[in-house]
């Protein structure tokens, strides 16, 4: 291979590699957007509260899904500093969490009990 094919495939190939990194924050939804998204979702059922502190989808919605993790990776990073800054266990927080959020869904939406979805 010629020095000079040997660059231009190098630079499709890096220019390849940078699009897919730019591009991959744009698939992922942010958290503000999974935030304004959120009551939504739970109002249309597709999303709901689980025991464990953590979202869930109720369905296979992909948006919901989307919602769901970018939530549950900001809830597991406020656990986690309030597990550290309490010196307990961050299931001991997730339980918590998990208990006053069931109990703060209002009706019409959807907890997680046992392996069963339940409209409150």
């Amino acid at each position: 291979m010629s020095k000079e094919l040997a660059m231009t495939v190098f630079a499709r190939f890096s220019a390849l590699v940078l699009a897919v990194f730019l591009a991959l924050p744009a698939m992922a939804m942010s958290l503000d957007e999974a935030k304004n998204a959120l009551e939504s979702a739970k109002s249309q059922g597709l999303v709901g509260e689980t025991p464990t502190g953590y979202l869930a989808a109720v369905g296979s919605d992909q948006k919901a899904k989307g919602i769901v993790s970018a939530i549950n990776n900001a809830r597991r990073e406020a656990y986690k500093q309030i597990a550290e800054k309490h010196g307990i266990a961050v299931t001991k927080v997730e339980t918590v969490a998990g208990q006053k959020a069931v109990d703060k869904t209002p009706p019409g939406q959807y907890i997680l009990v046992g392996e069963r979805w339940i409209k409150k």
